[in-house]
Order: C-alpha cells, then sequence, then structure tokens
C-alpha cells in the first residue's frame, strides 16, 4: 500500500496545489459569519464528489476478470495520464496566452463568497470540483492507479481515502489553524489569501508545465511499454 500511495503523489500534489480552491476556502474561512463553518462545508462537498466517482468508478475499474481486468486498468491508467498532461499544458499555454481557464469560474464569484450560507459553500465545493476536467481526471487516474496495484479491497479504499485526504490537504490545513487559533489565524489567512492571490499565475503556470510534462510523459511510455 505504502508503494502505491507513493506512485500517487504526483497526482496528490497536482490535484492539491489549485490556488482557485485554496483562495475561495480562505474567503470562506475568514467571513464574519461562521466562516468555519462555510469553509469545512467547502471540504464536505468537494469530499462528497471525490468518494462518489471512488465509488462509481472503482466498480468500473474492477469489471472484467483477472487478467483483462489488470490489462484494461493498465491502459486506462495510462490513457487518462496522456489526457491529464494535454489538458494540464493546454491549460498552461492558455495562461500564457491570456486566454481565460475553462474550469475557472466568472471573476466576480470571489466576491460574493462573504454571503455564502454553509449550505451554498457545500454545494460550491461539489460543483467547483463537478465542472472541472483537470479535478476528474486527478481522481479517476488515482482510482485507475489504486485499482491496478491490486492491494486488495480493504487497502484500496484506505489508499483512495488518503489520496482524498491529502488532494485536500493544503485547504484543511488553514481550516485547522484558524480553529485553533481563531484570534491569529484571520490575520495570517488573510495574508495567504492575499499571496495566493498575487502569485496564482506563477503558481498555475508551474504545476500545467511542470504536472503536464510528466503525466503526457508516463502516459505515452506506459502505452508504448
Amino acid at each position: 500500500m505504502a508503494a502505491t500511495l507513493i506512485s500517487l503523489l504526483p497526482l496528490i500534489i497536482g490535484a492539491a496545489l489549485v490556488p482557485l480552491l485554496i483562495i475561495a476556502a480562505i474567503l470562506l474561512l475568514t467571513s464574519e459569519k461562521q466562516g468555519p463553518l462555510k469553509a469545512i462545508a467547502f471540504v464536505v462537498g468537494m469530499t462528497g464528489v471525490r468518494l462518489a466517482q471512488g465509488l462509481l468508478f472503482g466498480f468500473v475499474f474492477n469489471g472484467g476478470g483477472a487478467d483483462d481486468g489488470a490489462e484494461q486498468a493498465g491502459i486506462v491508467k495510462y490513457a487518462l495520464l496522456v489526457v491529464l498532461g494535454l489538458l494540464l499544458l493546454l491549460a498552461g499555454v492558455k495562461k500564457l496566452l491570456k486566454q481565460p481557464d475553462p474550469d475557472a469560474p466568472p471573476p466576480r464569484w470571489l466576491t460574493m463568497l462573504d454571503g455564502v450560507s454553509p449550505l451554498g459553500a457545500l454545494g460550491l465545493g461539489a460543483g467547483l470540483l463537478l465542472i472541472s476536467a483537470k479535478a476528474w481526471v486527478f481522481t479517476l487516474s488515482a482510482i485507475s492507479r489504486i485499482d491496478e496495484a491490486a492491494l486488495g479491497r480493504t487497502d484500496s479504499i484506505t489508499t483512495f481515502l488518503l489520496f482524498v485526504l491529502l488532494a485536500q490537504s493544503l485547504i484543511l490545513i488553514p481550516i485547522v489553524i484558524r480553529l485553533l487559533l481563531p484570534g491569529r489565524a484571520v490575520a495570517w489567512l488573510r495574508a495567504l489569501n492575499d499571496w495566493l492571490e498575487a502569485h496564482n499565475s506563477r503558481i498555475t503556470l508551474a504545476v500545467s508545465f511542470v504536472f503536464g510534462a510528466l503525466f503526457l510523459y508516463q502516459g505515452i511510455a506506459g502505452l508504448l511499454a
């Protein structure tokens, strides 16, 4: 299980390094009314989508006979890596050309977060993952890789739950800080939010080109092997 989790690290890092999701969580977290509750609801919405994807596509990837299933899972895994690599590289090129990211919500949505209810925050977390093609492929690639490792049901479920937890770690950490240090955390989190907004483009470009090239290489190499 440990070896499979290590092999998932590029997918975990890529899924976690999404500045817009972190910015949204921090804005909800620093809201004057029910900030922590809204941020927790936001994470619950994201988690619900990922768990539903794991439940649904875990059954899909487990279909077929043992040999055929393993071979098909391998092909699916590498095909998903190729798709993910191309999506990330395309997003990077669009960013360089100042074109809008199809996964990014309208700019005005950030200004509306302070008035969102906890239920609205839950729907927002779920909705952002549902409309993000890159988030879908990150999760499906993780599911396929776990299935190919043939860990057994218990270890497969545990590994996927760890993937979900770590993929959302950069959102969960600010929530924990806010709950443990309610007095000082707000100023720190707002400073972090300002930094993320200022460096959003650089982070997105780095993630898009570095991980895009890595996933494309791994996918093509696997399909040709």
